[in-house]
């Protein structure tokens, strides 16, 4: 790791930047909640992806930045005075010693997945179909996002999915197809299959950078899990916007990818985020690749920490 140090100027700005892509959502979520409201687009951020509002808005610097810390700062962000930092001579950074067996594991396996990602062609003709599939041939009390209606008949919904190919390449959306669509998908994806068959166009598999680099937290730093965090908004919004739901009321104009013009308006869309994608992959590969190249000091009898990447 570098010996790159951070002035409180520098970090301060990075902290506020970071809190501008994550803060509103974050408490809008933590309001939601507290008054049992729920929203079909956005609470998706915080219960599909695991990573706790208060962590998301938390600011830590990658390992091997040290940043200039007063009292006063420790005082303004209690989060820095975690037993993973130290703190020594005006200056603070993660204890890179405390890096666990599990985390490294888990480093390992996200850098493989990167990598495999990033060394295959993406695949540009889904048309965000999987949202389509998980209502397929299903009755009204049992849609999941209840008080939205689809934007067409039951009748019709069944139509698109059947004029299309149907090729969902990732497995936690396809687990979610009802019994009738898994048939129609050409791929059979599964937790042991992901390796092989994530692809850098899946809608999915881009927005779950922010899973993968907050599970790793905080040894990927905020700035990294802010970009991805922000990625993944941008596809959830493009996600219900091509899904069969109305939501209309919540201001979102539908993507029609039962039309030819709406097919390639989500396949723009869609390169648009995988492109940008691309970039956070790299990045967090490059993270991966520097916690995998951390030498621990172990002490006799000490214990492996552990980590947020179960």
């Amino acid at each position: 790791m570098s010996g790159e140090i951070w002035s409180r100027e520098e970090w301060h700005a990075r902290m506020r930047a970071h809190l501008r892509r994550v803060e509103a959502q974050a408490d809008a979520f933590v309001d939601r909640r507290s008054r049992g409201a729920k929203h079909p687009v956005h609470d998706f951020l915080f219960t599909y992806y695991s990573f706790t509002p208060a962590k998301l808005k938390q600011w830590l610097p990658p390992p091997g930045v040290s940043i200039e810390a007063t009292a006063a700062d420790l005082d303004a962000c209690p989060w820095l005075q975690s037993s993973r930092c130290i703190h020594e001579n005006g200056l603070l950074r993660l204890d890179e010693r405390r890096l666990g067996l599990r985390e490294r594991e888990f480093a390992a396996w996200v850098a493989t997945l990167c990598a495999r990602i990033l060394g295959r062609a993406g695949r540009f003709t889904c048309f965000g179909l999987h949202e389509w599939a998980m209502v397929y041939r299903q009755s009204a009390e049992h849609v999941r996002h209840q008080g939205y209606a689809l934007r067409l008949t039951p009748e019709e919904v069944t139509g698109v999915v059947k004029s299309q190919a149907v090729c969902c390449s990732h497995y936690d959306a396809f687990r979610f197809f009802t019994p009738e669509a898994r048939m129609l998908n050409i791929l059979q994806p599964d937790l042991e299959s992901r390796l092989d068959l994530e692809q850098a166009a899946c809608l999915h598999a881009n927005m779950d950078l922010y899973k993968w680099s907050s599970k790793l937290w905080p040894w990927t730093g905020s700035d990294l899990i802010g970009e991805c965090f922000e990625l993944a908004l941008t596809g959830r919004d493009l996600d219900m916007r091509a899904s069969p739901y109305d939501l209309a009321a919540l201001g979102y104009e539908p993507v029609k990818i039962e039309t030819a013009e709406g097919r390639a308006q989500y396949e723009r869309e869609q390169r648009e985020l995988a492109a940008k994608a691309a970039l956070l992959r790299q990045r967090l590969l490059l993270q991966c690749k520097k916690l995998l190249d951390t030498r621990r000091a172990d002490k006799p009898g000490a214990r492996t920490p552990v980590g947020s990447a179960s």
